[in-house]
Order: structure tokens, then sequence, then C-alpha cells
């Protein structure tokens, strides 16, 4: 089948999110906001392949151009995103849409195409990488869906509440610098370096100052001590990113934080919220998240590899040998090490 396929930038293109609303299936992660946050942190090209009729898309696979010295030119769809479904009307087959992305790639000089899901159109083919994915449905109410929860992870909330735990959900400049602060002492305890704070800068400056987003703190005597971001893109709810102080765990800041937002969202209109990604191996995590009753599903990733003109399987990982030398490294060498480095990894 030919179809008429255009590759598009979202951020220019003036119309993008009205259509995307009115797609079935779209998420934020195909968004424009999305798209320039990524492009202006790391310098990715957005290329967007479309199908278009009327004012909605009959087709939409979202990839981003990453042009590495140290880790290669690849398409990946998308950087730095939990999932991002193509959007595929029926009648139209996946790989007629795939074929022109392979293409481009070829031509282009990239040695990969990552898809972050499409498992519905590659049952079959070899899975790249997996994770655990949760979906809480937010139609039964707040009060329902508390009486829901696993009975540890009620006590957890009310615990929080009984220790006098303020929770703000907020849209400031602040509010994203305090989240930064803990989000750099929660990624040095997991071996990592922070996404570099011009990359926060961004999602503040085009999602959460747009009113697409917010950030909720969990403050105890006045200081931030666990806080999260969240997304949203119509009637759909997204936890994007999480942190906190490890020194006030026994306070349950971080489970009273997650309820908060449910009951925001819940109240607000919205259907679905969506926990994100979770490694297979991060069973605390899976646990964490369980509690709140959701669906749970998989996630899975594929990786084309151009040279070889097939999907390859991944292998599985461990603990990267740097982990351990990451927690003893002071937070500001981190710092400098993540703004260096995160646009290789996209």
């Amino acid at each position: 089948m030919s179809l008429s396929i255009k590759i598009i930038d979202p951020i220019i293109f003036p119309s993008w999110d009205s259509m995307l609303l009115r797609t079935p299936g779209a998420s934020f992660f195909q968004g424009s906001a999305w798209a320039r946050v990524l492009s202006e942190s790391y310098g990715y090209t957005p290329l967007y392949f479309t199908v278009m009729e009327g004012d909605k898309f009959r087709a939409l696979f979202p990839v981003m151009e990453v042009n590495s010295f140290l880790t290669g030119k690849r398409g990946v769809s998308l950087p730095f995103t939990d999932y991002c479904e193509p959007i595929i009307e029926e009648g139209i087959e996946f790989q007629d849409l795939l074929n022109p992305i392979i293409d481009h790639g070829k031509k282009g000089g990239w040695n990969y195409i990552e898809l972050r899901g499409a498992s519905r159109y590659l049952g079959g083919k070899p899975c790249f990488t997996s994770y655990y994915g949760h979906i809480l449905g937010l139609l039964a109410g707040h009060e329902k869906i508390f009486s829901d929860l696993r009975d540890s992870t009620r006590r957890n909330v009310k615990k929080a509440e009984k220790e006098k735990v303020e929770i703000r959900i907020e849209k400031t400049g602040e509010a994203m610098r305090d989240f930064y602060r803990l989000n750099c002492m929660t990624r040095r305890e997991h071996g990592l370096p922070p996404q570099p704070y011009h990359f926060f800068e961004g999602v503040h400056q085009h999602i959460i100052s747009k009113g697409n987003g917010f950030v909720a703190l969990a403050y105890s005597q006045g200081k931030a001590i666990a806080g999260n971001v969240y997304f949203h893109f119509g009637d759909r709810a997204i936890y994007k990113y999480g942190a906190s102080d490890k020194k006030f765990q026994d306070l349950r800041a971080n489970n009273l934080v997650m309820w908060e937002a449910i009951k925001w969202f819940a109240g607000n209109g919205f259907k679905s919220f969506c926990f994100g990604r979770t490694e297979l191996q991060n069973e605390g995590l899976r646990q964490f998240k369980n509690g709140w009753d959701p669906e749970e599903h998989q996630i899975q990733y594929f990786k084309y590899d151009l040279r070889e003109g097939a999907f390859v399987a991944g292998k599985p990982k461990g603990e990267p040998i740097y982990s351990g030398i990451f927690r003893q490294t002071p937070v500001p060498v981190l710092n400098v090490i993540g703004s260096l480095f995160y646009r290789h990894m996209g």
C-alpha cells in the first residue's frame, strides 16, 4: 500500500496538539511540548512520520534523530520516554509506515531504530528490553480508589498525614528547583548522574508553566523532603519523575505525594493515571506501584538494526559497574557528568 507520508516537526506545526487531541490513542509524549523539551535540551532533531486526513492523524510515528559522536547516530521513538505507541488507523499496515522510516534511517546513516512500544504490531519479533507498566482508572472517584488501595499503602498515607506532612501542588520555577535538589540526591543513591538542570528548566517552561502538568512537593517543618513531577494531556495523567530525601523516608511522604496527585487528577475529570515504567528487576518499585491497585502490563522496546536489516534481541542487564562509583561521587561532580553526557544516552 502506498501512503502519503509527511515528515513533520511538531514544534513548528501550528495545529499539532489540537489535531492530536482529536486522534484516538494519542498521548502526551506525542505532543509538541515534549518534542520541544527533548530538542532544546539535547539537540535532537524531530522527525515525526505522519499520515494526515483533514484535522486528524491517520498514522503517527514520532522519531527523534540522535546524533552522537560517542554513541552513534540513530532514530529513537522517543528518547527519555516511558512509552511511545505509534498511532495507526485501521486499514493501514504497520510495515507500510515502518518501511519509510527504515529507508530514511539508511540514507541518514543511522545504526538502528528504537521503538518504545508497538508490541501489538510486532508479535513474534525479538524484544530488546521490557518494563512493567501500571495504569490506574480514575472514574470511580478518589474515595473508591482509596478504599481499593493495599492496606499497607493506606497506612502509609495515613502515617504521613499523622506526621503532619504537607503536600503542595505547584507550577512555579521555585518548586522545580526544590524538586531538582531532591532529584540529584535520589539519582546519586541509584548510582546515576542527574539529568542536567536545563532539561528541567525546559520541562517547567514548556510543560508545567503552560498548564500541562505540575510539581507535587511534600514538606516537613517547612522543608521539601519528597516530590514528583506529573504531566497530563487530554484526560490522561502521567507520573514522570519522583525524588525524595532518604533521611525522611520514615515519614512516608512519597505515599502522600502520590495520593494527593491521584486525588487531584480524579477530582479534575481525568480518566486514567499512568505510573510510568518500572524495570523488571526493581521489585521494590513494582510493589510500591501495585499498592495503588492499578492494572499491570508489560511495555516492550524493540530495536531494528539497520546494518543487519532485522529486529535484534537485547541482553539481560545487570547493575552497571559505574553505579558504585557514582554513589560515592559528590553531587556537584555528578551534575557536571550529567550535563556533559545525557544527550548521548537518549
